[in-house]
Parts: structure tokens; sequence; C-alpha cells
């Protein structure tokens, strides 16, 4: 057992890409825990294969380093505000944070967000202003501006006397003036021993511990990750499961884990304030207590912000369903939902009328994209409706969330981007110039009219533009908002693409599918020049004959096909549209697959609006 005062519990908090996972990184390099001949992998925190290949950080992880006799646990949170509910549980586990900022971007909306959650539970701060190396870094600009958040957000005296560090995470550097260049990270890790406090004193003397995290080991089982709040915890240890609604359920700790690095260490027991790792208990979820069990005391439970986006995951029922996936009946699509809701709290799955269809709740379009992600790779087939906002009912008007949106352009694209978010209902609340040709412009917009907006906004600042945006309360319905201003092309039958037919379909608009790839009636096959829907034969062969030709044979060139990842579909496709998602495709359709269903269905809407007029 590890004695209170010898810890310190601290969670890495920034917006995305601000270097949190490079920093832990060497963290850990500098505290020793590799050999010497060891190979690391960059950002070696983030192990999940998404994580990687997009490089972002989705899911907290905890680690652990020793540090002149002190134990170091580092929480290493999501910088993305989709995976808010993840830097929320977090929290929950730490004493104070380390708030990493980017010396040329400053603080942005994620920033903003986990430091109000942060500076809410009284938790200390080590401010460390990242990547002062940048040619556009403004360190000092950017400490004044994270003063003034600090007191926007309310901090007391106490919380506004934090150690400021300068560092440069890549190569592994801090110091604690900006002129003079540091060495390593051992101005660091001294703020963080003598700023951040250990884990308070309980009065309670029987055992609590809050479960903020479920791991997977193919040995035991499932794992509760938790830190403990008062008593002792031993392996074998019979314990009371506080679960949600005040039951109470007996359990036992077959194997207790500590950190130690990356690698999990079964120890014999633990203390207050040590974060440990428990096997045996298989139906724990996150936000049980394990308490004593003469004497249970449960712990308030984790609470996260209301979701705000929602999809319909529906089975796939398309010409090609079951070809390439494991897992394609609603069973299995509704136990795997309701096993993701039960890991992870910010996402919530509800039945709907029809019994192959789920609705899934959760706090962003990248959030339930991960989780379409997710499955796909493990085998299932599904199909997923267009994001749409979660409304609600105040004082009898109808209401939907908004989202303060900041984007960081060129001074030319300023005119470009305010125009483009004027039919999406945005209203510019803020401007102002970052130096270097750059812009900072700040919207508030309803969530739905982001949607889709992502691609259009790297188009036109050519790719040199930044977005990120937070939630921001909710006002009255805006009314209706243009989302896409094509139409779609539309296959009419099934078969296989052929050029010949392709080639002259291109003209009327852009191919999402090249040559040879097998279609359906009412798949989508590409983007139509004009607002309406074009229905076209994309296996049409040319017909041969024997007579001879007097010119000769036109030649056949294809333009590459737009290609489609799974987030450009999920933004792209409209009210009536699904994207079918396979483990080897992703694919757009109609809901109504049939050319004479759409048109009644078209017919019926006009004759609905006429009436309503």
């Amino acid at each position: 057992m590890i004695p209170r005062e010898n810890i310190r519990n601290v969670a890495i908090v920034a917006h995305v890409d601000h270097g949190k996972t490079t920093l832990v990184d060497h963290l850990l390099r500098q505290a020793g825990t590799f050999r010497s001949n060891e190979h690391v992998a960059e950002r070696v925190m983030d192990s999940n294969d998404l994580e990687r290949e997009k490089g972002i950080t989705i899911l907290a992880k905890n680690t652990a380093v020793n540090y002149k006799g002190m134990q170091i646990n580092i929480i290493d949170t999501p910088g993305h505000a989709d995976f808010g509910g993840e830097v929320e549980r977090g929290l929950r586990l730490v004493d104070g944070v380390i708030l990493l900022v980017d010396a040329a971007e400053g603080p942005l909306p994620q920033t903003r967000f986990v430091l109000s959650k942060a500076l809410a539970m009284g938790l200390k701060t080590v401010l460390v202003i990242n990547k002062i190396d940048r040619q556009d870094a403004r360190a000092k600009d950017v400490l004044d501006l994270v003063y003034s958040l600090y007191i926007d957000l309310g901090a007391d005296e106490k919380q506004l006397e934090m150690p400021v560090l300068y560092t440069i995470a890549r190569q592994g550097q801090a110091s604690t003036d900006l002129d003079v260049p540091g060495k390593t990270l051992e101005p660091l890790y001294d703020a963080i021993i003598n700023h951040i406090p250990p884990p308070p004193k309980s009065d309670e003397t029987s055992l609590q511990l809050l479960v903020a995290n479920l791991d997977y080991d193919d040995y035991v089982g499932r794992l509760a990750v938790g830190r403990v709040q008062a008593g002792r915890i031993t392996a074998n240890m019979p314990v009371a499961v506080c679960r949600e609604g005040g039951k109470i359920q007996p359990g036992k700790i077959v194997k207790l884990y500590g950190f130690s690095g990356l690698k999990r260490v079964e120890i014999p027991d633990a203390g207050p304030g040590e974060i440990v790792s428990i096997a045996g208990i298989e139906e724990i979820s996150i936000g049980d207590t394990l308490s004593d069990v003469e004497k249970p005391v449960p712990l308030p439970r984790i609470t996260v912000d209301e979701p705000t986006m929602m999809m319909i995951f529906k089975v796939n029922d398309g010409p090609l369903a079951g070809k390439e996936g494991k897992f394609v009946t609603s069973r299995n699509l509704r136990e795997r939902l309701y096993r993701e809701a039960y890991r992870n709290v910010a996402v919530r799955v509800e039945d709907t009328e029809t019994p192959d269809a789920f609705r899934v709740v959760g706090r962003g379009e990248l959030a339930l994209a991960v989780i379409i992600e997710n499955m796909r790779r493990e085998g299932y087939e599904l199909t997923a409706s267009n994001p749409e906002p979660i409304t609600k009912e105040i004082d009898g008007q109808l209401h939907e969330p908004m989202e303060l949106l900041f984007c960081d352009v060129p001074e030319n694209s300023v005119g470009s981007v305010t125009e483009r978010l004027g039919p999406r209902k945005g209203r510019m609340v803020d401007m102002g110039s970052l130096g270097s040709g750059r812009t900072r412009l700040q919207f508030r917009i309803p969530a739905r009219g982001l949607i889709g907006f992502r691609s259009e906004f790297l188009t036109i600042t050519r790719g040199e533009g930044i977005m990120s945006s937070q939630f921001d309360g909710f006002e009255p319905w805006f009314g209706y908002i243009p989302k896409r201003q094509n139409g779609a092309i539309v296959s009419d039958r099934l078969g296989d693409t052929v050029p010949y037919a392709l080639f002259s379909i291109q003209e009327r608009g852009a191919l999402f599918v090249g040559a040879g790839a097998t279609v359906y009636e009412g798949m989508i096959i590409g983007e139509h020049s004009h607002a309406s829907e074009l229905n076209v034969n994309c296996c049409r062969e040319k017909k041969l004959t024997n007579i001879r030709a007097s010119g000769r044979d036109e030649n056949v060139i294809l333009t590459p096909p737009r290609e489609m990842g799974l987030e450009k579909a999920l933004e792209w496709i409209a009210d009536d549209e699904l994207v079918e998602v396979t483990p080897k495709s992703i694919r757009m359709r109609k809901k109504a697959l049939a050319v004479g269903e759409r048109y009644r269905a078209e017919r019926d809407r006009k004759r609905e609006e006429r009436a309503a007029e």
C-alpha cells in the first residue's frame, strides 16, 4: 500500500491536437518506464487502431510513473468535444489537472469545456503552454488569454495561483522561464509534486471505490478501473456493489492490479488515493460503488452533460445484405449497441417502434461515427440515418441545441466562410486577428447547421482552416436549414457498373463509384449537378454489331470517383437517405429503393405541404 502523501493523481486536459499524448510519451520515457533498447511507438497511449489512424485520442487511459519516490498517476484524456464524457469520467479520478494550451492557437472551445469542469470540481491546475517553438507562437498573449478565461469561468484566487511552464512536448523539454530553454521535463514533474495536492484524507474508514472506467482482459474477464476514496481494498476480499437505484449486491475481488508505466501489476492491497483495476465482478458498470459488506455507503454516481445528436441504426435490408458481415440480425445489433451504452456513459440506446431499428443518442456525429466504425471492424452490417439534433420543449416552445463555433482561417477566406454560414443560421459573435495573416471568427449556430459543413469549410479555406465547436445551450427552433444544394444520381437496377455507361453519366455530376462496382436499385452512385434526383442505368453495355463503323470508337476515359468515407457519407446524406455499412464497403442508398415508391412518397410530401399552407 502506497502512503497517501506519496501519491499524485493528475489528468492532462486540452483541446484536440495541442500535444497531450505526445507530452505523456516523454513523461514516460524520462521517468525510465522503457528500457534503453526498447522500441516505443509514437503516441504510445493511443493504443486503439482507430486512434492511430485518425491521430486523435478517443478513450481516456491511465498510466503511472515513479519520480523521486512519488507515484504519479496520469490520465490522458481526449481533446475532441464529442468525447467529453471520457474527460468528465477521468476528472473523477484526480486531484489536479495539467492544462495544456497551444502557444499559437491559444485557448479553444474544448479548453474552456474541460477547464470549467475542473474548476467546478475544485481541482488545482498546472498551466503548460506547449509548442513554443512554432513560428507563429505568441506565448505571452496566450498566457493573458488563459488568465482571462480563468476569470471568465469564475476561478477563485487559489485557483489563479498556478505554476506556468513553457514546453516543447515533441522534444521533451520544459522550462519555467520563456527566455531560458528547457532541457528535460523535470520542472513539470516538480510542479506536479509541489502544486497538485495528495488525495484528501477521508473521514470514512470502510471501503469506498467509485468505478470510473471498464476494461477487459482475455484471462480474467471484465476489469473495473476506479480510485480508492476511503478504506483499504485487498485481493480475495468480499465487497458490496452499490448499483443504480439503490440496489446492493454481493461481490468478490478476485484480482487486484495497480499501474506501473503502461502495464498492469498485480498488488496485494491498495489504500486511499490509489487508482486500481479490479477483476472478479462481471456485472459491474460505470458509476457503481464498491463498499464494505457490513456497512455499504455509495458515492455519488458519475453524471455527464446531456447528448445533443441522434441517429437511427437499423438492420441492413438492402439487396446485398449478409454478403460481407458476420453479425447481420437485429438481435446481434441490439446486443452490441446496449453493450456500447453500458461501457460509455455519454451514449444512450433506445428501442423504436420497429424491432429492427434503434435510436442511438451521443455527443456529436464524430462520436457516433466512431461507434459505427468499431462495429464494422468487428464484422457487423447495419444502415445509419443522417444525424439529427435532440430537441426539447421549453415553455411550450420547441428548442434545439446550439453550438459555439470557432474558425481560424486565412484573412482572404473570412468572407466566404461567413457567407456559407449565413444560410445555416450562423450568427457571428466575435472576430479578431491572430497575426500572421490569420483571423479567428466565432459564431453561434444550431447544431444541425454544422452537419456537413466540415468538408465544405476545408474546401473554401483550401485546407488551411481550423474549426472546432462546443455545445452552448438551447434556443428556439430556427426553422428550415438547407442541407445540400445538389441532388443524387441513383442507380435504377441491380448489376455491375460498366465504363461505357459511366462515361455518359459523369457529365451529369460527380461519381462515387468506379467501373466494375456492384450496384442495386436505389443505391446512390454520385452527386447530380442540379438539385433534382437523377435515376440512371449504369450497367448499360454498348450494343455490338457485325457492321463496321466508318469512324473509330470513342475513347472512354473515366474521371476517378470521389472517395466517400464513413464520416463524409454521414454528412452528405439527406433525410430520405441512409448509409449502408459493412466490414468491406460503405454505400449510400435511398430509404425507399424502388423508383415508384420514391415518386409516391415525394408526391404525398408535396400534397401535405400544400395542405399545410
